[in-house]
């Protein structure tokens, strides 16, 4: 091997991030020039001011300011700060510059124009569900998180008068069926789905949106934008609960919407400003810090969760694996056709019944039984009793989330203590059902 060989080869082996690592850490690559700080118009590599970041302070500050000084009464300052988008600074509410900053990245990440930040998913999806007018419909795919379920349910459809539709996206005669003589607005869709990982064709569900005069909405929480980005696939929406894989660390609650159209962008910033569901710079500023290491938490945990599925499909206390990474997946090939990996969420059915599955998640000593996913430690729960205990009986047993499911947000411990964990706890959910 020559010397060339061998670099490109070392090259290769470094960078198994698809050579997202400088997006998410900079916003814009470097090398593409305007993004540094240097003294004068240009620096010796030719890159322009950052005129948010004047300091050349590798960290964006926090901006703890509630209001902005004016030069001129009417006139917000800082219109020429990337972070206000030509807006300026007048009211912390309206637009931060450490809120300003986390935004540009997410979109750079989620290959967006535009990303607009909320205090939590939730608000995220209420934003989006405010470009909706009473007497208008959603089309939702059936397996979707509790919270946005019960949103839809228990809020948007008595309330606001919005009619909801829970379907299977993946059913397309069913679909056709339903949308005969019926124009929904806005299609919503989860993919993988929280907690079956029901895996859906974007490309496929944005044609039937475009061709119905829809938008269509995906939350990309579950693979977040290292994994899967939406807007490539032609959705008009992608929503994170930041919460999760963005920030990483289960210390901040937070959404963002993420679009490449300006009339929803418009929409969507006056909601924020208007409803005031903003998070704070603090929550920006870990947030943005989380954002820089996601492919690398990703790739890990991804790696620790196929190992750790295969495990399951051969242990003898386990009825039934569900992960997109598996050949066993009905979906496996759209997954790996539309995503770039298959993501560190792990969906499975213990032997017994709910017994059983108490002895499992309380038997964990590495996995903590908690609710959330996405951050670097490893999570499990029983969706049927927390996540998804608001979703109807009869809509859970339709869809297969019965009390023996367990759902693993996988982490990036050591794989073999993982694998060990679960190998205890499942071996005495089989014991106790040897004993009775």
């Amino acid at each position: 091997m020559t010397n060339s060989e061998e670099l490109q080869s070392a090259i290769a082996s470094a960078d198994i991030y698809r050579g997202v690592g400088t997006t998410f850490l900079h916003i814009h690559n470097p090398l593409d020039g305007g993004n540094g700080a240097c003294n004068g118009e240009n620096g010796s590599h030719g890159s322009t001011v950052d005129n948010s970041n004047p300091t050349g302070a590798v960290v964006p500050s926090i901006s703890l300011a509630t209001t902005f000084k004016q030069c001129t009464p009417g006139e917000a300052s800082a219109k020429d700060d990337p972070n206000s988008f030509g807006l300026g600074f007048e009211y912390s509410r309206t637009g931060n510059p450490t809120r300003g900053v986390f935004e540009r990245a997410v979109a750079a990440a989620e290959k967006a124009k535009y990303c607009v930040a909320f205090s939590s998913g939730s608000a995220a999806t209420s934003a989006v569900i405010h470009l909706l007018s009473p007497q208008d419909k959603i089309f939702c795919i059936d397996d979707v998180y509790g919270g946005t379920q019960r949103y839809f349910r228990r809020i948007v459809n008595p309330r606001m008068g919005i009619e909801i539709d829970f379907l299977d996206f993946t059913n397309n005669d069913l679909m056709k069926e339903k949308l005969q003589g019926c124009k929904p607005k806005l299609f919503w869709l989860e993919t993988p789905t929280n907690p079956t990982l029901k895996v859906t064709d974007i490309r496929q569900v944005s044609n039937l949106a475009k061709a119905n005069n829809a938008l269509l909405a995906v939350d990309n929480t579950f693979c977040s934008p290292y994994f899967q980005n939406p807007l490539d696939h032609g959705a008009d929406m992608v929503v994170h609960s930041v919460t999760k894989y963005i920030n990483g660390h289960s210390d901040v609650v937070m959404g963002v919407v993420c679009t490449n159209d300006e009339e929803i962008y418009k929409s969507l910033r006056f909601t924020q400003n208007g409803v005031g569901a903003v998070p704070s710079p603090f929550d920006c500023y870990l947030a943005h810090r989380g954002l820089k290491t996601l492919h690398v938490r990703m790739e890990a945990a991804a790696r620790n969760a196929n190992a750790i599925a295969i495990f399951l499909e051969s242990h003898q206390g386990v009825t039934k694996v569900v992960y997109p990474g598996l050949k066993s997946h009905s979906q496996h090939e759209i997954a790996k056709a539309q995503q770039h990996g298959f993501g560190a969420m792990i969906t499975f059915y213990c032997v017994g019944g709910r017994a059983q599955s108490a002895i499992v998640l309380e038997k964990l000593r590495v996995f903590a039984l908690a609710e959330s996913l996405g951050a670097v430690e490893s999570l499990a729960e029983c969706p049927s009793l927390m996540t998804h205990a608001s979703v109807p009986d009869e809509q859970r047993a339709l869809l297969g989330i019965d009390d023996t499911l367990i759902r693993l947000s996988v982490g990036i411990e050591s794989c073999s203590d993982l694998i060990a964990d679960l190998d205890f706890a499942l071996n005495a959910a089989v014991t106790s059902l040897d004993t009775n």
